[in-house]
Formats: structure tokens, sequence, C-alpha cells
């Protein structure tokens, strides 16, 4: 049996207590009005230039203002000629449209300068109205794609776990208890997860545009879409999904455990069979799941295989996990029968899943890039433009590094080649839902501050204590599978 080390469950909770310190900080000082706003632009970069545009547009009304009252000095003296040259009947009866057209002019000057001075004045509040929800959404898109990236890597492992059961696999049932306690996180992570739908469905935030009455009423394309994109379908469909999702994590872990003590293969073939269920239900909540709680962030944008996309990104982050968790167990010395054919396999999904993943990647990027359909492209452009350095270095650290690493066959059985490989992977990763949230959330307002650090520091401590304590639980070795045998001495 394994135990929780006391040194590892203290940093699990130190990492806890330091990001619930730090999510607290980042939503109170988050800005709580528009003059907080002008404070924010103006003691920034992108403040300072929008301060001098501001003053240079009041420099043009003002100098503009100053010709017309020239021009109509002009006219006074021309008119005040004339007037001296003529009968004083003729004056007094060519006077009054003169001035009457003069003061005319005068009014329409001042009533267009009034007019222009209101709409400035009203786009430049509402720029600040808008900065301030992206500010505001700051803490918490940065706690969203903390939450939703870890309790995603429990459904990637929760997937690759079924993938196993359904083909019968043999030289995995020695990591079954490894995956089974990754996926314990599942429970926890969807609670929180939840929590925070609900969050954004009570207009706490502003994460999700399609959820402001005001928005839909102005926004012809997302009125087409309110039959899917409501509030309570929304949830509902969240709630299906994730009690789906935990069933059948509950019921495949309570027959793993039972096979143990069985003195036939009866829940070993429960198991089977459950699985190949799992996996078709899977395959289709998966894909709306992502169209919901990402895609939907950018409600006029879409993709036919996003859920493809967002599947390989947390997919190969959870057998990443596997690996990492399984070489822990490892170097504290268990897992015996665990060997470097098994590393290497899991090394190998490593590889072959970032190749896919880039694949979904690039066929998504250069067919809507190529096409040019603005609704499409914006996507794209938004992100080159405001997150070049995580769009970019998404890209290496998710394709470039883990191909040339992991490339050799001899080094998908070092340890340290596999944990470098691994960290680059889980970091491209979490960068690549960052680049999916943040976006549409907080526009260009974006930086790596208190509230995603603390965001991501909490999540990772609240994983790591979930996931070896549920390891406590039960042996390390599934005995009594009918695989069992085959796995232990599985060599390639």
């Amino acid at each position: 049996m394994y135990t929780f080390s006391s040194k590892l469950k203290t940093f699990a909770f130190v990492l806890m207590a330091l990001g619930l310190v730090g999510i607290a900080f980042g939503f109170l000082t988050a800005p709580k009005t528009v003059e907080d706003v002008e404070k924010i632009l103006a003691n920034s970069h992108h403040g300072g230039h929008h301060t001098e545009a501001v003053a240079h547009e009041s420099h043009d009304d003002h100098a503009a203002t100053d010709v017309a009252h020239h021009e109509a000095a002009k006219t006074e003296a021309v008119v005040s000629d004339s007037l001296k040259t003529t009968a004083q009947d003729t004056v007094k009866a060519a006077a009054a449209p003169v001035v009457d057209e003069h003061h005319n002019d005068n009014h329409k000057v001042e009533a267009a300068h009034g007019h222009e001075g209101a709409d400035a004045h009203a786009e430049h509040q509402e720029h600040l109205e808008h900065v301030l929800h992206q500010l505001q959404n700051k803490p918490w898109a940065a706690l969203y794609v903390a939450c939703i990236f870890f309790m995603l890597i429990s459904v990637g492992v929760l997937a690759f776990y079924a993938i196993q059961w359904a083909a019968q696999a043999g030289w995995s049932p020695v990591l079954f208890r490894v995956m089974e306690g990754i996926t314990s996180y599942l429970l926890p992570g969807s609670i929180i997860f939840f929590i925070l739908l609900i969050a954004s469905g009570m207009h706490l935030n502003h994460l999700f545009i399609w959820m402001d009455p005001e928005v839909v009423k102005h926004d012809e394309l997302i009125q087409g879409k309110v039959g899917f994109l409501n509030v309570p379908f929304f949830l509902i469909r969240a709630a299906i999904f994730l009690a789906g999702w935990n069933l059948y994590r509950f019921l495949s872990r309570k027959n793993s455990l039972a096979q143990d003590n069985a003195n036939d293969d009866s829940f070993y073939k429960k198991n089977f069979k459950l699985a190949a269920g799992f996996l078709v239900f899977f395959i289709v909540t998966e894909s709306i799941a992502s169209w919901d709680w990402i895609m939907s962030v950018d409600p006029h944008w879409y993709s036919t295989l996003f859920g493809w996309y967002v599947f390989a990104s947390f997919f190969v982050s959870g057998i990443t996990t596997i690996a990492f968790v399984t070489l822990y167990l490892k170097s504290k010395g268990h897992l015996e029968y665990v060997n470097t054919s098994h590393i290497h396999d899991l090394a190998k999904f490593m590889f072959g899943i970032s190749v896919f993943w880039t694949y979904l990647w690039f066929s998504q990027f250069m067919l809507m890039w190529y096409s040019n359909i603005p609704e499409e492209v914006t996507y794209f452009i938004t992100r080159i433009e405001n997150y070049k350095l995580p769009f970019f270095g998404m890209l290496a650290l998710n394709f470039v590094f883990p191909i040339l690493i992991l490339i050799n066959t001899d080094f998908k059985r070092l340890t340290w080649v596999v944990v470098m490989a691994g960290i680059l992977i889980l970091t491209g990763h979490y960068i690549d839902f960052f680049n999916m949230i943040m976006p549409a959330t907080v526009g260009d307002q974006w930086f790596i501050g208190v509230s995603e650090i603390s965001s991501l520091l909490f999540f990772f401590g609240l994983f790591i204590f979930v996931v070896f304590t549920a390891l406590t639980k039960a042996p390390l070795l599934a005995k009594r599978n009918p695989l069992i045998e085959e796995s232990k001495h599985f060599h390639y």
C-alpha cells in the first residue's frame, strides 16, 4: 500500500494556501469603477498612448473652432464694408438675411461640434466600460483556465483508461491504479467547475458574453443561436456531461477493486462493456462540452473540428500526467512491475498525440487563414496580434520540442528525457487553454500576474492532494485482472 508522504502533503497544502491568498488578492484588486480604469490606463504604456490620442483629438476640436470663428470675423468685416457704400434702406433690407444666415451658420457649427463632442465622449465612456469588464474578467478567467485544465487532465486519463479496458490491452493493467488515482480528481474538479459555470449564469462575471441580455439584444448572430446558447440549457448540458463522466469513473473503479477479490472474471467483463458504452457517450459529450465551455466564449466564431482539437490537447496532457505519477511512484520504490517498456509506451503516446494535436491545429489554422472569411480568421488575427508570445510559444512547446526530444526510440526509455518532455508538454497545453480563453474574455488587457499564478498553484496543490490521497485507498497492483501477468512481463 502506498503512503502519502508528509512532505508531499505539506507541499500540496502550501500550494493551495498560497493560491487561495493570491486568488483573493486578484479579486480584491480588480478595478471596481470606470475611474479606476482611467487611472490604470494612465499608468500603463497603452493608457499613455490612449491619453495622447484623446488630447490630440481635443486639440483638433479647439483648432477647428478657432478657424470657424476667424472665418466668421472675416465675414462680418466684409458685411460692414458693404453697408457703408449702400443706402440706409438697402442696408436694412439686406442686413437681416445676412445676419440671420450668419447666426444660423454659427449655430450649425456649434451644434455640429457639440454633437461630435458628445459622440466622442460617449464612445470614450463605452471604451472605458469595455476595458472595465475585461479587467474584472481577468481573475475570473485565470481561475477558469486553471480549473478547466486540471479537470480535463483527469477526463483525458479517464478516456485513456476506458480505451485500455475496451481494447483489452495487455501492457497497461499494471498502471490501472495510477490511472484510477488521477481520475479521482474528476469529482472535486467537476464540482468547482460547475460552480464557476453557475456564477457565470448568475452574471457574476462576463466570461460568456452571450449570457448578457443586453449584448444579445443588439447582436443578430447570437440571437440566431439562442436556442442552444441559453443559460438553463447550458447548465443542464454541463450537469449531464459531468454526471455521466463521474458515474463511469465511480462504477469502473468499483468493479476494478471488486475484481481483486473475485473468483471469476465477471467484474472484468462488466468493466469491458461499461468502457465500450462510455466511449460512445464520451465522444459525443466531449465535443459538445468543448463548444459550450471553450468555443462559446467566442460566440461568433466556430470550427467543425474544435472538439477533436480540445480533446487532443487534454488527452496528451492526461497521458503525460500518468507518466509523471508513475515515475514518481517508481522512484519511491512502488510499482515494482513497471519497467522501461511501460514508460516507453507512455512516451510513444506522448509523441504520437503531440503530432496528432499539431495536425489538428494546422488543419484548423491553415484552412481558415487561406479562406480568409472574416468571422473565421478574426479568431487568429486577435491572437497573433495581441498574444504573439503565447501563441507562437505554444506551438514550439507542443510540437517542436516534443518531436525533437521524443523522436528517438532510446530516449523514450530515459526518465529524465520523459520528464523534460512532459514538463514542456504540460506547460504548452496550459498555454494552449490560456490562448483559447483569454483573448475573448480579457482582450489585450492580459498579462501573467498574481491571479494567473495563484490559480495555477491552487489547482495544482488540490490535484496533488486528491490524487495521492486516492492512491492510498487501494493496492497499487490490480492483482486479479486477467491480463495482469501479461502486463507484468511486458517487454518491447
